[in-house]
């Protein structure tokens, strides 16, 4: 019976190779040449068997993957190794001096990371603590409220403009009056998480009753519209030409140079990590937190128990825009420049694929999720003009392999024990 199945699986392999070589004979053996206005096709014969042994290779491997899958599923965790070394792994980190010696050497780690590497580094890392601030932000929206939001970019791009008409139209008074310009960023860091959550509450008011794909839509149109009304507010916003210049944080009115404003900012962005770390955290045990976790799984149900829907999902929008708002001022800070095309549909899947590839509602997964998705992009440019198709082979594998994400989250569990049960 085995041997019957594994003829099988081979000579599905084949059909599958074959089929592909005959998909991809015009793109990998077929080349046009164009030499004097005379263009020739040459046959590159020696590419189409290397496409069907790859393809084959690949159709096999991923038909026992998917088989190991099902077995895996159909077991409990701990019967396999994989499930018995990760119990093992928590259990060890289960103890409290364990994980706090953990916690201190990460971030020693972290407080030394801009003097143990170079500017290059600093300024990638600066990044990346910034789509962990998003991150984390989309994480209370999608994974504690369950609303899918396409158009959380908008929410960034409202903190980024922020700052930047700050610059633009106040930044000449500070200028004129000796005050150093540096000050509008610590001015508008909080000014900014408060028009943002204002905009997440205009939002959230017209799709009070509407979820699922309705959701998404509505919240794609407005980060579009977003977009748009920059990109055509020439008088008010610059354009596509959008705003330079914008001015690195205040440092006791001294003019840093660029490697040491880069770890200036480093400093700033993962104090800001931690804040918001410990906010969503304790949104998560709070009352609000087991609103937004009951209206996730049902609404009717969370409606019959008497939880309010419209003031949760008020609340849910509010709180995922303020962070927002506060990552767009720190970008525009180290970037010193902003324009509509840095808010585009591409950035709300870059932060949503962060919090789904790491796991939704898993404040570690989220933040490996958006620590993954923007260094390795960075540390392998060569592979550039494949990043689309990177991005979906990994979220086709997480989907299908991981569906909780790389670091699910720990859903608390109560046992309920009768009294002189156990003796």
């Amino acid at each position: 019976m085995k041997t019957r199945s594994l003829l099988t699986d081979i000579g599905k392999s084949l059909l599958n190779a074959l089929w592909f070589m005959v998909l991809l004979f015009p793109l990998m053996v077929m080349k046009v040449n164009v030499t004097m206005g005379v263009a020739k096709v040459d046959f590159r014969w020696g590419n189409l068997p290397l496409v069907g042994i790859a393809a084959f290779v690949l159709s096999f491997v991923w038909k026992i993957a998917l088989d190991w899958n099902e077995r895996r599923g159909g077991k409990g965790q701990t019967d396999s190794g994989l499930g018995a070394t990760k119990a093992r792994l928590n259990g060890y980190f289960a103890n409290p001096v364990v994980r706090r010696g953990s916690i201190l050497v990460l971030m020693a780690f972290a407080v030394a990371y801009p003097f143990l590497f170079g500017m290059y580094h600093t300024n990638v890392m600066i990044t990346a603590f910034i789509y962990v601030i998003l991150g984390l932000g989309l994480n209370i929206v999608v994974g504690l409220g369950g609303l899918l939001n396409l158009g959380y970019a908008a929410f960034f791009g409202v903190g980024a403009y922020t700052y930047g008409l700050m610059w633009k139209y106040v930044g000449p008074s500070f200028v004129h009056a000796g005050i150093n310009t540096g000050w509008l960023f610590w001015i508008s860091l909080p000014l900014a998480g408060i028009v943002a959550t204002l905009f997440g509450v205009l939002l959230s008011l017209p799709v009070l009753r509407l979820r699922g794909d309705y959701l998404a839509i509505i919240t794609l149109a407005f980060g579009e519209i977003f977009r748009m009304v920059m990109q055509n507010s020439s008088d008010f916003t610059g354009g596509a030409t959008g705003i330079s210049l914008i001015p690195r944080p205040w440092f006791f009115n001294q003019k840093l140079p660029p490697i040491k404003a880069a770890t200036y900012i480093y400093f700033i962005a993962f104090v800001l990590v931690i804040i918001t770390i410990f906010v969503v955290r304790r949104i998560e045990d709070s009352k609000v937190g087991r609103a937004l976790e009951a209206m996730r799984e049902d609404e009717i149900a969370c409606q019959a128990m008497g939880v309010n829907l419209v003031k949760n999902k008020l609340i849910t929008f509010a709180m995922g825009a303020f962070w927002a708002g506060i990552a767009g001022v720190l970008m525009a800070a180290q970037t010193t420049y902003i324009n509509p095309d840095s808010f585009t549909l591409w950035e709300s899947i870059i932060i949503l694929m962060a919090v789904v590839i790491g796991g939704t509602g898993s404040i570690p997964g989220v933040i490996g999720g958006a620590i993954l998705l923007k260094l390795l992009p960075e540390y392998f440019r060569a592979l550039a003009q494949y990043r689309m198709l990177i991005y979906g082979i990994a979220m086709i594998l997480v989907i299908i392999f991981k569906p909780d994400g790389l670091i699910p989250r720990k859903r608390k569990q109560y046992t309920f024990e009768q009294k002189g049960a156990a003796k």
